[in-house]
């Protein structure tokens, strides 16, 4: 179990300094959209500081591979969301990005699941399942990758509009994080299929029958185009943490329920699983849609007259004849 855990704090720094990067990169990039998805790889594809930040999570995904055969889908994923602590230190020190002061209590709600969640596990007691029926992913899948997509594009139709509140991010993290916990289920999937004991041949023959390897294919291009959209137009302290919270109780509460991994017979340790899924949603509820406006520069105060232009003399006062 400890070298699990070990290989997802691991994962977390690898996709903390990854996102961090990529952020960083785009900063430099003409402006990207979803709409155009063969010239946002392209343009990516043009910068070496992105590429680097795409290896690290590249690195980040091996090391996911690892953790879901050692740990539990659950007691994973918790570990997974804290890090967004590491995350929020390196946005603020590399991109000077700082939270509000509503986002970092939501935040702090955030590491109150992860405890919850992480509390709930006892080493021996949960069982690691090694595969699922792929009737029952598909099932569970197809629908989130719908509204995923769905929701991307309802988002930035309206982000397009004229006169529209700028938006935080949370509709974007949203949307990627339901591909990302299909993703997530993908990997697990394949963690299994990998480690049945059979020969690399027929190991390979069984992923190739599965929807795990083009469920991975599709949510891989479909998340780099619209996340690497997302995250060049919004703050990534407030993207990357929605979409992970997304992702980790999506993957979480259905991947567990597909994957037939089942709830610890302790009371206790189910209410803190489950009270710790419950309060990482309502955290992600109440956080905040729209950035607030920038305040107006203090030479264009509304008023009479400009202030940076002079205001006309009083008409001088005719002498009497």
């Amino acid at each position: 179990m400890w070298w699990g855990v070990g290989a997802a704090l691991v994962a977390n720094a690898l996709y903390s300094v990854g996102f961090v990067v990529e952020k960083r990169a785009l900063g430099s990039l003409p402006a990207l959209s979803a709409d155009r998805p063969l010239r946002v790889v392209r343009v990516l594809a043009t910068s070496p500081l992105w590429i680097v930040g795409a290896l690290a999570l590249a690195a980040g995904f091996g090391a996911q591979l690892v953790v879901y055969r050692a740990l539990p889908i659950a007691a994973a994923q918790g570990i997974f969301v804290s890090g967004l602590v590491l995350l929020l230190l390196l946005s603020s020190a590399v991109l000077g990005e700082e939270a509000t002061g509503r986002e970092r209590y939501a935040l702090g709600g955030v590491l109150l699941a992860l405890l919850m969640v992480v509390g709930s596990v006892r080493e021996g007691e949960d069982v690691v399942s090694g595969g699922a029926p792929w009737t029952l992913v598909l099932l569970v899948c197809l629908p989130a990758l719908a509204a995923g997509v769905w929701l991307y594009v309802r988002v930035e139709s309206r982000a397009t509009k004229r006169h529209r509140v700028p938006t935080s991010g949370i509709g974007y993290g949203v949307a990627v994080g339901l591909l990302y916990g299909v993703s997530s289920l993908a990997i697990k999937g394949t963690s299994g299929r990998l480690t049945t004991g059979a020969g690399p041949a027929e190991a390979a023959l069984s992923l190739l029958g599965s929807p795990y390897p083009y469920l991975l294919l599709f949510t891989s291009v479909a998340g780099l185009v619209m996340s690497q959209a997302a995250l060049q137009r919004c703050r990534a302290s407030l993207i990357v943490p929605v979409c992970t919270t997304v992702t980790c109780v999506f993957t979480a509460v259905l991947g567990t329920l597909a994957f037939g991994e089942s709830l610890p017979d302790d009371p206790l340790l189910v209410a803190l699983r489950v009270g710790g899924t419950a309060l990482a949603l309502s955290v992600l509820l109440a956080m905040p849609r729209h950035d607030p406006r920038p305040a107006a520069p203090p030479d264009h105060r509304p008023g009479p007259y400009p202030t940076d232009a002079p205001r006309p003399l009083p008409p001088t006062p005719r002498s009497p004849r």
